[in-house]
């Protein structure tokens, strides 16, 4: 978890950096995030959906805990997934040489994307792991 964690900070870092070089962007950092974006969105969510979320849930029976976190946080997924894909298309053409029309607009999309993932993370980090005995030193 703390790897994944990482590699999706990594990720939200890149977004940040690109957001904050609009229009003036280097299309190549916009391509290798574009490219990385969905797969390793996908890779994270199966693992947090199959292994993570079922054993917070087990902890959580019986507890003062609400189930309806995991149910939340499996939406946020599917959400992030949507927007990630607007987010790539977006990347994919400023790489690939399409002018920045508003920047200020990309810019807004790109850091809406990045700061629901770092509140995801820390939802995760302050509540989940620690019912399920994992440490995550930040």
């Amino acid at each position: 978890m703390r790897r994944a964690h990482g590699e999706k900070l990594q990720l939200c870092d890149s977004l940040e950096k690109i957001a904050d070089a609009l229009p003036g962007v280097d299309p190549l950092m916009c391509l290798s995030t574009a490219n990385a974006i969905l797969p390793l969105l996908r890779n994270i969510h199966q693992y947090e959906e199959t292994i993570i979320f079922p054993a917070y849930e087990e902890a959580v029976v019986g507890s003062d805990a609400n189930l309806a976190s995991t149910r939340r946080l499996r939406a946020e997924h599917v959400e992030d997934e949507c927007f990630a894909g607007e987010v790539t298309e977006i990347l994919l053409a400023i790489g690939h040489g399409e002018p920045v029309e508003n920047p200020e607009a990309i810019g807004f999309m790109l850091r809406g994307f990045f700061e629901s993932m770092r509140r995801h993370i820390a939802f995760e980090r302050e509540h989940v792991l620690p019912m399920i005995g994992i440490a995550d030193a930040h």
